[in-house]
């Protein structure tokens, strides 16, 4: 059976603080980006198909 090994705690601050970064400066706003654009295409492509542009009827 393998042991697990150890971290200390330098390298487990500096992990944690380039995981922090990754997510604050790359994960958040291609999510935001992604989120915002998905829900734009949806209103979109429900317009579209089924209720048209607003104002139309």
């Amino acid at each position: 059976m393998s042991t697990p090994e150890t971290v200390d705690e330098k390298e487990r601050s500096t992990y944690e603080w380039r995981s922090f970064l990754f997510i604050v400066i790359f994960l958040f706003p291609i999510l935001s980006v992604a989120i915002v654009g998905g829900y734009g295409f949806v209103v979109w492509a429900i317009q579209v198909l089924f209720i048209g542009p607003p104002g139309h009827g």
